[in-house]
């Protein structure tokens, strides 16, 4: 039987109950930091309320895979040990991000050739954490793993699901707890019946067609909180401003020169916060952060297509730095007072501008006799046929006093630009 310690009051899922074990890991160093990096970093810059950390996300994680894999279609197939992995493996799936969570993303990619699920398995089978999970009689190997959701155990795909999937514990937690701290809710999501209605079809979690209309508000609600939210363009203005002082003052500080993951622990948004005020490559940026003089966009387009093409040539930075070098010069100004900004970048809360694959998520119809039968989601939901597909927003920043130059020279170089762009936040 699990050992309870206590409770933990969530405001989005209540009261959160933790073993134990799961007290023993949260007073580690590499949770408890996790109350220093903030989720959204920049979108504070757009709501006020946005001022919510990676520790209470883990929190709901945690909480969410433990609600899933006591799910009678999922229960069946685990022990007792294996329900504590995979919420311990929750609560740790973040501890790999760096300072301003994705906005550091930029370095590692860039300089390291690595992202934050690289660094999570790292800081998880080599820091204090291994041996709090050795001494929990856990591998502190298989929980690294897991987090990621590279496990791979035989037979059992749907583990590594839970964490990692379409429809899995982090994006089921992150989708409502950022709409409700920013207060941007588009529409309501209902977690607990996705949940419910989750099942194993050949290993691999599947989603009951019983819970479509659920699903279909969870696709929608991500869409509208990438745009309205994680996209913004003023919280975007932020976060680039973030990356760009990064960039200039790494090899001062060392941002990308760590060695051992307690120097990687140490840099979290305070730290690194007041060391780029100090540093002099990085301190006139983010002075102007703190007084909100913020980088402004000069152009805005977003593209809907149904293949990788756009993305794909979006996403390779010479291409990107070809079309600024070109605004720059018809505008008459610096290249470094054009961005070219794409979701594509490593500093967007997704990888990639892949939205929405609804084909990702298996589904299936349950006979009268129990018998599960695999369908495909679009025969079935007009929602996912026109959701189906990439979208992809470009756009230009520049300082305000380049705004009507780079604005002009931007509509030439890359077409006219859109109505919306004529006003400035």
């Amino acid at each position: 039987m699990r050992r309870y310690w206590g409770e933990i009051k969530d405001p989005v899922h209540g009261y959160v109950y933790v073993t134990e074990a799961e007290k023993e890991i949260i007073d580690s160093y590499p949770v408890q930091r996790l109350h220093r990096l903030r989720q959204l970093a920049g979108a504070e810059f757009v709501y006020p309320g946005a001022n919510h950390t990676r520790f209470e996300h883990s929190i709901g994680v945690m909480y969410l895979a433990g609600c899933l894999s006591e799910n009678p279609n999922l229960s069946q197939y685990l022990s007792e040990e294996e329900v504590q992995s995979i919420r311990i493996a929750a609560l740790l799936h973040d501890v790999g991000h760096g300072p301003f969570s994705h906005v550091f993303e930029h370095l590692l990619v860039k300089f390291l050739n690595k992202t934050h699920e690289d660094m999570t398995p790292w800081i998880i089978q080599k820091s204090e954490l291994s041996d709090i999970i050795n001494g929990l009689g856990y591998d502190p190997n298989v929980i690294g793993k897991l987090a990621v959701g590279s496990l791979h155990k035989p037979g059992k795909a749907f583990i590594d699901q839970i964490i990692q999937s379409s429809v899995d514990v982090d994006k089921l937690d992150f989708v409502v707890r950022d709409t409700y701290h920013t207060g941007a809710e588009y529409g309501y999501v209902d977690v607990f019946r996705l949940i419910h209605m989750l099942d194993v079809l050949d290993e691999n979690l599947a989603v009951d067609l019983g819970a479509l209309s659920a699903l279909e508000s969870f696709m929608l609600a991500r869409l509208e909180s990438f745009k309205s939210i994680y996209f913004h363009r003023v919280g975007r203005a932020a976060q680039i401003m973030i990356a760009m002082a990064m960039e200039e003052a790494k090899d001062e500080l060392g941002l990308v020169d760590f060695q051992s993951p307690e120097e990687y622990l140490a840099f979290n948004d305070y730290t690194v916060w007041t060391m780029l005020k100090k540093c002099e490559k990085s301190r006139k940026i983010m002075e102007d952060l703190e007084r909100r003089k913020l980088l402004k966009c000069a152009y805005d387009r977003t593209f809907h297509v149904r293949e990788k093409t756009m993305t794909s040539i979006l996403s390779v930075e010479e291409i990107r730095n070809q079309m600024r070098d070109k605004i720059a010069s018809e505008a008459g100004v610096e290249t470094q007072s054009v961005v070219i900004d794409v979701p594509t970048l490593p500093s967007v809360p997704y990888h990639h501008s892949v939205l929405l694959e609804p084909m990702e998520v298996p589904v299936f119809h349950k006979t009268r006799q129990g018998r599960k039968v695999p369908q495909r989601l679009s025969d079935i939901s007009g929602v996912f046929e026109v959701l189906k597909g990439f979208i992809n927003i470009l756009r230009v920043y520049t300082e305000e006093q380049h705004l009507e130059k780079v604005a002009s020279a931007a509509a030439k170089v890359l077409g006219g630009t859109p109505s919306s762009v004529t006003i400035s936040y």
